[in-house]
């Protein structure tokens, strides 16, 4: 406190390089799941989008950076709006591609991706509904903007994550619909509806797998590219209100997993960990930083590749 300033302040855009060490069987063991993916080998480079909603445009940036460097994926894991993005990149992975995403997302607001019903106001989330806000919105973006309907079309194999409200286990989806695989991902509960794809029913992956890292392990990949849509260390205000103390709750619960998963990567794996976006805010709808976002991706890029001396380099294990 006092006159401090904060970590992120002095380095807003430093990303993160680690190896870690032990937990091979753990990892394992976390991701013995439905869908698991067969051992791909080791020469490949995979990146992970996560979640953070609006934040996601953080994301745009990044990639859009890492294509203009001949940076490619040959394995993309997506998790809610980072499912989204993933499609995007899956379909079209050159600059064109890019610049068209991010002409999306400069333009994007939050009625286009979350219109309000004939009747709105703070007491819409206690109506008898399964959602505040219809996907349609989503839908139509999904539909206009992903260059191939089936997930097994990709020019890049990617794989998303969702929740099953079944039984509450992460659901992998690596084949079928893309438009629905990417809506069930991205279906924040009480905000969108769930969606239901194969016979169960699914919400946002980000509830049980916001960063999944855990995945591209499994499957052997030994370069993995991590592009998150805020800081590496979460540091919550102290909630006001009940509603702010269940938000609170539920980042923590993501952020702990995230940094378990972490200090669990095996030796011989180069993590690099990207950052950018800030804290989530109060208002999911605000769409009107998306463009600084952008720049902000493109400058976590730019240090972590102009700049190598400068990225922390540490081992996990005490973290």
């Amino acid at each position: 406190m006092g006159d401090r300033e904060p970590e992120e302040a002095r380095h807003p855009f430093r990303p993160w390089r680690a190896r870690g060490s032990r937990g091979r069987r753990w990892i394992g063991a976390l991701v013995g799941v439905p869908g698991d993916p067969a051992p791909v080998g080791t020469g490949l480079t995979a990146f992970v989008l996560a979640g953070g909603g609006s934040r996601g445009a953080v994301q745009v940036g990044m990639l859009a950076e890492l294509v203009d460097r001949g940076i490619r994926a040959d394995r993309v894991y997506g998790a809610s709006v980072g499912a989204v993005n993933a499609a995007a990149y899956c379909g079209d992975p050159t600059p064109g591609g890019m610049e068209r995403l991010e002409n999306v997302w400069r333009n994007l607001s939050g009625e286009t991706v979350f219109p309000r019903g004939r009747a709105h106001g703070p007491w819409r989330f206690l109506q008898h509904r399964s959602s505040v806000h219809p996907n349609t919105g989503l839908r139509r973006i999904l539909e206009e903007g992903v260059a191939f309907e089936l997930l097994e079309d990709a020019l890049i194999p990617l794989e998303v994550v969702a929740t099953s409200l079944t039984g509450g286990q992460e659901r992998w989806i690596t084949r079928g619909p893309v438009v629905d695989a990417v809506l069930a991902s991205a279906a924040i509960p009480a905000i969108f509806p769930p969606v239901e794809f194969e016979g169960e029913l699914l919400v946002d992956g980000g509830v049980v797998d916001n960063v999944p890292i855990s995945r591209p392990l499994h499957a052997g990949i030994k370069r993995i590219y991590v592009l998150l849509c805020g800081p590496l260390d979460y540091r919550p205000p102290v909630p006001s209100r009940p509603v702010e103390a269940v938000l609170t709750a539920f980042f923590v619960a993501i952020h702990a997993r995230f940094a378990r998963e972490l200090a669990m990567v095996p030796p011989d794996v180069e993590l690099t960990v990207l950052t950018a976006g800030g804290e989530p805010g109060a208002d999911y709808r605000d769409f009107t930083a998306s463009a600084q976002m952008i720049d902000a991706g493109r400058a976590a890029v730019a240090s972590a590749l102009d700049d190598p001396e400068g990225v922390d380099r540490m081992s996990v294990t005490g973290r």
